[in-house]
């Protein structure tokens, strides 16, 4: 009897044992869900996010990218600030320097650029070479970087004397940003080596990202459309424009992409609308592989003869227009090899005021020419030096695109008259 009440009462003891532990570690798992709400929660809402998104998911697999989420929260991490170094860390590997976290300031300036007019800084649009070293893509007109002769294909060295392979892309371009009036140190190398410190004042800079004039000769009125970079008011701008130009009865156009280091990828998606009817755009290839190719709508607000001016600052959404103007014959490219970024970024919101960018996908041209790493090589090379002012009366590069449209223009003439010339002598 006694045998077996002390056996009951062990088995009761060892069952409300099992409670109490059991119940114990629910506890840890709530208190630790709790940790995670805060600081933690951002770093595994950033994991998340590019675990849903990023194009090439067989780069998770060479890293063990769950392991990194795992090692990561493990850390102590207990500000938003240590959440942003941890979130850094565990891109890194990824090595793609477009995924980036994007710290309240940055964000904020990010859209400003793509939605606003203005945006206070130096003016340089930045990228990476194969080397990891931060690369001037292209200077924004009338900003000081353009002023103190920073040009595409320039390196930056340092920032305030800090190395930017050790700041990496998106904390250069960080540093090189803040209010009106303060200055920034630069230390810059070129192509062939020669370094040199710049000193510049940081100021509000006037991004006027559609600019439009009429060029005219003694027997040909040409327009000229400049797109400094694609933000969201660009398509509505870029229709207005042209259709002064046609009012202004225009018989070519010249569009201008030089230093349009890209923006927003549907900008540029619709200017090339504008232009293009009813043939392919661009395809985009995601983790789920080659979408269809994004057809242009059958009304163009301009049909007449064109040429596109590139250069090595010519970039992203503006590869895509150029490449679908080449591609489906409409306009030539003159000018030099563009950048060659071909990768779309999808901006997130990650907390209240921060965010995330994520390489989603890489472009193709409509003849599936893949951009990323390989620029586009236009039609007519031009071998001549950068105007002091795009536009202005001593750019060379327009000069050029005017003499190829105006012979254009002429062998059109020559067509209809002779055209006009074997319908009288049907007539007759």
């Amino acid at each position: 009897m006694n045998s077996s009440f002390n056996k009951l009462l062990t088995f009761k003891t060892l069952i409300t044992a099992s409670m109490i532990i059991v119940f114990s570690l629910n506890l840890l798992l709530i208190e630790r869900v709790n940790a995670l709400s805060d600081s933690k929660q951002l770093v595994l809402d950033a994991w998340t996010l590019v675990n849903e998104g990023f194009y090439d998911p067989e780069k998770f697999e060479e890293i063990q990218w769950k392991r990194i989420r795992q090692k990561t929260l493990q850390k102590q991490i207990e500000t938003t600030e240590e959440a942003y170094s941890a979130i850094e860390d565990m891109l890194r590997p990824l090595e793609d320097p477009y995924t980036r976290i994007l710290r309240p300031k940055d964000y904020e300036l990010l859209k400003s650029s793509n939605f606003g007019s203005e945006i206070n800084g130096v003016g340089l649009q930045l990228g990476e070479n194969d080397n990891k070293k931060v690369k001037v893509v292209s200077t924004l007109g009338g900003s000081p970087a353009e002023e103190a002769g920073i040009v595409s294909g320039d390196f930056i060295e340092k920032v305030d004397g800090i190395s930017s392979q050790e700041l990496g892309l998106a904390n250069t371009a960080s540093k090189l940003r803040g209010e009106s009036g303060t200055k920034v140190l630069v230390e810059i190398s070129s192509a062939s080596g020669e370094i040199r410190e710049v000193d510049l004042e940081r100021r509000s800079v006037d991004l006027r990202p559609v600019r439009t004039k009429r060029l005219r000769d003694d027997s040909h009125t040409i327009g000229y459309l400049r797109i400094t970079q694609f933000s969201e008011s660009v398509p509505k701008k870029v229709e207005e424009a042209l259709q002064e130009l046609k009012e202004r009865e225009v018989e070519g156009l010249i569009l201008d992409l030089r230093n349009n280091s890209g923006g927003l990828v549907s900008s540029g998606i619709a200017v090339a609308d504008s232009l293009l009817s009813e043939k392919p755009v661009v395809e985009t290839k995601n983790r789920n592989g080659i979408k269809d190719a994004i057809i242009s709508q059958k009304e163009t607000s301009f049909d007449g003869p064109m040429v596109t001016l590139v250069n090595k600052g010519t970039a992203s959404a503006s590869e895509i227009l150029a490449g679908s103007l080449q591609d489906n014959e409409r306009s030539i490219l003159m000018g030099e090899k563009t950048y060659g970024k071909g990768l779309i970024q999808s901006l997130k919101t990650l907390g209240e005021d921060s965010g995330i960018a994520i390489t989603v996908a890489s472009y193709l041209t409509p003849k599936g020419n893949n951009i990323q790493g390989q620029g586009m090589t236009p039609d007519k090379l031009l071998d001549l030096p950068d105007a002091s002012e795009y536009g202005s009366t001593d750019d060379k590069w327009i000069k050029n695109a005017e003499l190829f449209l105006e012979s254009l223009l002429e062998k059109e003439e020559v067509s209809v008259q002779t055209i006009e010339l074997n319908n009288e002598e049907t007539k007759s």
